[in-house]
């Protein structure tokens, strides 16, 4: 599992989000609520966590 954090405007970290969550090679187990950064009411974070696909045996 890797736990990243996502930095930028609102728009572009929904943006990446849905990349994320589209890949069909990630995981996405949890995106947390965007935070503000100190000093600026423009960037935010989220954090999130993911893991990679496992491929499933039939």
């Amino acid at each position: 599992m890797l736990k990243i954090r996502l930095m930028g405007t609102k728009n572009d970290i929904k943006w990446f989000s849905r990349i994320l969550e589209r890949n069909k090679k990630v995981n996405v187990l949890q995106i947390s609520e965007p935070y503000a950064n100190k000093g600026t009411n423009r960037y935010y974070r989220v954090y999130a966590e993911v893991e990679r696909e496992t491929e499933k045996v039939q």
